[in-house]
C-alpha cells in the first residue's frame, strides 16, 4: 500500500511537470508568433502557401498582378507596424513598381478607367513613402489604403481579407490585414493594438 503512494505521488510529480513544461512552450510559441510573426514571413510559413494561392488565384479566374500589389502592401504594412522606416521605402519603392504593372486589360471600360485612376493615385502615395520619413510615410499609407480597397472592390482577392480601423489616427483611418489580429501601421509600437476589424473581404 506504501509503494503504490509513492508511485501514486511519483506519477502526479511527473504529469505536473509534463503539463508545465508544456504550457511553457505553448505560451513561448505564442510570444514567439506575436513578436515575430508578421505577414511578411507568416505567407512563407511552408514551402507551398505561396504556390496554392498563385493557383488558387488563378482557379478563381483573380487578377495575379492584383495578388502581387497587394503581397507588396502587406509587406510595407508590416514594416510600418514594426516602427521600421528603411524597409517602409523600401517595399514603398516595390509597391510602386508592382502598382505600375497592373495589367487592367481584362476588366470592362469602365473598370480599366476606374482602375487607372486608382493605381494613378496609389503610385504617387508609394513614391513619396519611398522618400518620406515615417511620420509622412503613415500619412500617405492612409490614402494608399483607400487606394489599395477600391483596387480589391474591382479585381477580387483569392484570400479573405480583413478591413481593420483605427478611431485615434487623423480622426480615424482604415487599413488591410489578412489576418484578423489588429496590428496598428499608423502608430506600431506606441500602441500596437489600437483598432478593431469593421469588413471581411472575400
Amino acid at each position: 500500500m506504501k509503494n503504490l503512494k509513492v508511485i501514486t505521488g511519483i506519477l502526479a510529480m511527473t504529469f505536473l511537470t509534463l503539463t508545465a513544461m508544456s504550457c511553457k512552450d505553448a505560451k513561448k510559441e505564442q510570444n514567439n508568433d506575436e513578436g515575430h510573426n508578421t505577414e511578411m514571413n507568416h505567407d512563407n510559413s511552408d514551402g507551398h502557401h505561396d504556390s496554392d494561392k498563385k493557383e488558387m488565384a488563378m482557379n478563381s479566374n483573380q487578377d495575379g498582378n492584383a495578388e502581387m500589389i497587394l503581397k507588396d502592401y502587406f509587406n510595407l504594412k508590416d514594416a510600418l507596424v514594426a516602427d521600421d522606416e528603411a524597409k517602409a521605402k523600401e517595399f514603398g519603392a516595390v509597391l510602386k513598381k508592382s502598382l505600375g504593372n497592373l495589367d487592367v486589360s481584362k476588366h470592362t471600360e469602365e473598370q480599366q478607367t476606374e482602375l487607372k485612376e486608382i493605381i494613378e493615385d496609389a503610385v504617387e502615395h508609394a513614391e513619396h513613402i519611398s522618400e518620406s520619413p515615417m511620420a509622412h510615410q503613415r500619412e500617405h499609407f492612409k490614402i494608399l489604403s483607400k487606394d489599395v480597397t477600391d483596387m480589391v472592390a474591382i479585381t477580387g482577392t483569392a484570400n479573405t481579407l480583413y478591413e481593420q480601423f483605427c478611431p485615434m489616427y487623423d480622426k480615424g483611418s482604415a487599413w488591410l490585414s489578412k489576418r484578423e489580429e489588429v496590428r496598428n501601421p499608423y502608430y506600431g509600437s506606441q500602441m500596437l493594438k489600437c483598432g478593431k476589424v469593421q469588413k471581411e473581404i472575400n
